[in-house]
């Protein structure tokens, strides 16, 4: 039995007491999707969702209860989560929601950062009239959801804003690159939005994307999306200070041997 399966133990990956994990409901299973894919995309949007905390045990033998499944799939999930560095799976001591790489942020921030500019230039020149009023929607949405404090409904409305700036440039292949590398980003982000202030500059900032695309100003536009991303960008060292337990920092050298 590891850590993960028995809450008396302590794994390496937390500090102070163990906390008993909620029972997880049961899970029906989609059409389509084998056992260990079910798995895979509930537990890894869990752990995106920060539902499940950085450093947090999984119990294997609770997933496969939830999903009436045996544990040779869900290992095949944990196994996967593991390469793309959401699980860390300690042998004799468990298996743990990894926490985030700090070495991770600024680089990935980088690439997204050059992705978008890419694309808002491009929707400078090409959006319809439709697509900017959808751009604007959507910020109406987000402000619909700031005001009632729904976060879950921000991220989500966030996610839409730019996937509709791919669309809106021609490009949506641009936002399938990003989704790929943008994971670590991701659950850095659902920790910034309880910041006092932080959705209604998400929102400005997303209007002075929209405003300039609709102006046909594609260097206003990158010039705009790319303060929205250096934004995030600023704020890790303090999220890092603030969330100490959320956080890896990985970017030490290493000491010589």
């Amino acid at each position: 039995m590891t850590a993960a399966d028995d809450d008396s133990s302590s794994g390496p990956a937390l500090n102070g007491p163990r906390r008993r994990a909620p029972k997880p409901a049961a899970v029906t299973r989609e059409r389509g999707l084998t056992a260990a894919q079910q798995v895979y995309q509930q537990l890894r949007a869990e752990i995106l969702g920060l539902r499940r905390k950085p450093g947090e045990p999984i119990s294997e033998k609770d997933l496969a209860q939830a999903h009436g499944v045996s544990r040779t799939p869900v290992r095949e999930a944990v196994l996967k989560l593991a390469s793309e560095r959401l699980v860390e799976v300690f042998p004799q001591s468990g298996t743990f929601v990894a926490r985030i790489p700090l070495s991770d942020l600024p680089e990935t921030i980088i690439i997204r950062s050059a992705l978008e500019e890419a694309s808002v230039r491009h929707a400078a020149e090409r959006a319809t009239v439709d697509q900017v009023a959808r751009l604007s929607a959507i910020i109406d949405r987000q402000r619909a959801m700031a005001a009632a404090g729904d976060r879950e409904g921000f991220h989500l409305a966030d996610e839409d804003f730019h996937a509709a700036l791919s669309e809106a440039a021609g490009l949506p292949g641009v936002w399938t690159l990003i989704q790929q590398v943008k994971v670590q980003i991701d659950r850095y982000r659902r920790l910034t939005l309880p910041e006092p202030g932080r959705m209604e500059r998400v929102i400005g900032e997303h209007a002075a994307v929209v405003a300039a695309i609709a102006a046909h100003d594609g260097d206003g536009a990158a010039r705009a999306i790319k303060h929205h991303l250096e934004k995030l960008r600023e704020g890790i060292d303090a999220f890092r200070i603030e969330e100490p337990d959320c956080f890896i920092d990985d970017r030490a050298p290493r000491a010589p041997v």
